[in-house]
């Protein structure tokens, strides 16, 4: 091997090495070989899912659980009064048509 061939072969391995130190540079978290560039992003979103949640006024799971926790008594008692409120609807319905029926046979009397 000639000096020429060695200086060739080192160049190419420190290319190789450069390019590899490049398109892992930055990660922390397992990159996997087999697939780098999904593990990159998963890696990526991992780390920045906080910041995404604040920027985007997202809510977690459990923050949404907790609100839903704290209002579900309220939410229940919410339909029992619309229920009651639709029975009432209906009851009121009811006696309202009964009162124009009678109304109608008292102005049916009077003109008579």
């Amino acid at each position: 091997m000639t000096i020429i061939e060695a200086l060739l072969f080192l160049i190419l391995i420190l290319l190789v090495g450069f390019i590899l130190y490049y398109y892992f540079r930055g990660s922390v978290g397992r990159v996997e070989i087999t697939r780098p560039m999904e593990s990159r992003l998963d890696e990526y979103l991992d780390r920045r899912f906080d910041a995404m949640i604040d920027e985007w006024s997202l809510v977690r799971k459990p923050d949404a659980q907790r609100f839903r926790d704290e209002k579900i008594a309220d939410l229940s008692q919410d339909e029992k009064r619309i229920a009651e409120l639709k029975e009432f609807e209906r009851t009121f319905g009811e006696k309202l048509s009964s009162m124009e029926e009678r109304l109608e046979s008292l102005e049916k009397q009077v003109i008579r």
